[in-house]
């Protein structure tokens, strides 16, 4: 059981992250089978991610908003802003759900997905911008707890989602059933922890949940179905949305 659970922690880390985890037969179908792999991944990534943070009473804020983006996609990848992109092509392109599955594998990058992008690592270092403003520890427990929200989000995706074709996407959701969410749930929730007695930590995790819920429900509406794409837009979307919403509400309370 320690094994498989090792085996799939490896296959989310290769999977989600450039962590030099390596690679085993049956790490990727371990990953699959065992979504809770996709928090627990958050926990990991988003400590590494947060550690510029921890200069934010030293550095300026600018240069520890910069250290914030480039440490997020160093540990995470630029992989994932692919589906960014090709969901920002989809969004702009005129005909029926079939035209839209063509444009998310078309390898042409056009306005829609360089619009996409550019706002993404926009909100990413304004997001960072955000965080050095806030006392460092409550600025790292966002920066996790967003983390942790979207990869929540990315097994609820898995457990409930339907592909909209072969692919990714489906390879994801074939492998989890409903009733496997509650593991990633479980291990999700003590994040909230990190904050206590503020509810900063809470609001980041929702604040994911709810922003990766807008690729979701526009894929349903207009693809038939989630796929790779939407996964990776949906990462990177819930992580801009968590933050986001956790400096936000560390202001208001």
């Amino acid at each position: 059981m320690i094994g498989c659970w090792l085996a799939a922690a490896r296959g989310a880390a290769g999977f989600l992250t450039r962590l030099p985890v390596g690679h085993r037969d049956g790490d990727w179908t371990a990953f699959r089978s065992r979504p809770a792999a996709f928090p627990i991944v958050g926990y990991v990534g988003g400590a590494l991610a947060a550690l510029p943070l921890l200069a934010a009473e030293t550095l300026p804020a600018p240069t520890v908003a910069l250290a914030y983006l480039l440490a997020v996609y160093a540990v995470f990848g630029i992989h994932h802003l692919d589906g960014v992109a090709d969901l920002g092509d989809a969004l702009v392109v005129h005909g029926d759900v079939e035209r839209r599955r063509e444009v998310l594998k078309d390898t042409t990058t056009g306005v829609g997905a360089l619009l996409a992008v550019s706002a993404i690592v926009a909100a990413l270092a304004l997001a960072g911008l955000a965080l050095a403003g806030v006392p460092v520890f409550t600025a790292v427990a966002i920066a996790i707890a967003a983390e942790v929200g979207t990869k929540l989000g990315m097994a609820a995706m898995a457990c409930f989602g339907r592909a909209s074709h072969e692919g990714m996407g489906r390879q994801f959701t074939d492998a989890a059933a409903s009733r496997s969410f509650v593991a990633p749930a479980v291990v999700a929730v003590p994040v909230v922890a990190l904050s206590w007695p503020a509810p900063v930590a809470a609001v980041a995790l929702v604040g994911a949940l709810a922003g990766l819920g807008l690729p979701w429900y526009w894929a349903n509406r207009h693809l038939g179905g989630i796929s790779g794409d939407i996964f990776g837009a949906a990462n990177e979307i819930g992580r801009v949305a968590g933050v986001h919403a956790g400096v936000i509400a560390w202001t208001l309370l």
